[in-house]
This record gives C-alpha cells, sequence and structure tokens, in this order.
C-alpha cells in the first residue's frame, strides 16, 4: 500500500513494529461491524468494534467488543474505575478521536484513551478493527496491541 493511502493506525501500527495485514471493503458511508465482517468472510467473533465513552469524571475511554455484542456500561464503568460511562453521541466521534464512525480504532487517535478489550480476543491469535477509515480493516495480535497501548482484557458486554 501506498504511503499516501496508510491511516494513522497503520503508521502508530509500524512505528511500534506491530505486525499487521489489512483487509479493503467497498463502502461510501458507514455500514454496522456485522455487515462488514460478512462481506469480508470474518467471524464476528473475531472481528471487533471500537466504542468511546465518556466517564463521569470527565475522561474518555475505548472498549472493543465483538461486533455481534453489546456494551454492559455498568461492566464497562467499574473496568475503568468510574462510576458510570456513557458512549459518546455519533457526531462527536470526528471530534474526539480524529475518526470517523465506522473507521474508530483503539489506535493513532488524538490522544490515546485508556482501552479495555473484551477478555475474549484475549486467547485469540489475531483479531480485526477497524483500520482508521471506513472500508479499511487490520488484522493483528489482540495481546500485541494490549501490550502497546496499555488496554487490559476484560469481561465488558451484556
Amino acid at each position: 500500500m501506498s504511503k499516501e493511502n496508510k491511516t494513522n493506525a497503520m503508521r502508530f501500527l509500524e512505528k511500534n513494529k506491530i505486525e499487521y495485514t489489512t483487509q479493503s471493503y467497498e463502502c461510501e458511508e458507514f455500514i454496522d461491524g456485522i455487515t462488514c465482517a460478512e462481506a469480508l468472510g470474518q467471524s464476528l467473533d473475531e472481528t471487533f468494534k471500537t466504542l468511546v465513552a465518556h466517564g463521569k469524571s470527565g475522561g474518555y475511554y475505548c472498549f472493543l467488543l465483538p461486533v455481534a455484542e453489546e456494551l454492559d456500561l455498568k461492566k464497562s464503568a467499574k473496568s475503568v474505575g468510574e462510576k458510570s460511562v456513557e458512549l459518546i453521541h455519533v457526531k462527536d466521534i470526528n471530534k474526539i478521536t480524529g475518526y470517523v464512525r465506522g473507521g474508530c480504532t483503539p489506535i493513532g487517535m488524538k490522544k490515546q484513551f485508556p482501552t479495555v478489550i473484551h477478555k475474549s480476543a484475549e486467547n485469540l491469535p489475531l483479531f480485526y478493527i477497524s483500520g482508521g477509515r471506513i472500508g479499511l480493516q487490520i488484522h493483528l495480535s489482540p495481546v500485541r496491541l494490549a501490550e502497546t497501548i496499555n488496554a487490559k482484557f476484560e469481561d465488558i458486554i451484556l
């Protein structure tokens, strides 16, 4: 892939010497993670979405979970030491993260937020996450990613 096509996420991974591959799909606007995974022939258990939440204390957090699952806000708040968290509004995604809906990934954001990855990823050799733009998925080691961004694995789904 030529340099001008690289996303911040890809540059971050290369800078930190994390091996990854990419997979692209045709898409003009946001599609949900299940549709994306099915279009690419990816397992729903190995394809993760990134959700960004705002804590009661004012901090922001990233949560990665399988695309077919729902975030448990109480478990998520507890995992980051907050009394409560709520998902940020779709219109605020770009302002807060630098990414657009459907292209949000926990790496290469404007600021690195504390990140929690659902514990099911800890035993996967590789998983898929957004590549930093709509139509791009990154395939990489969840453990290697967690080590690099100081993420932790916890139960955060309903």
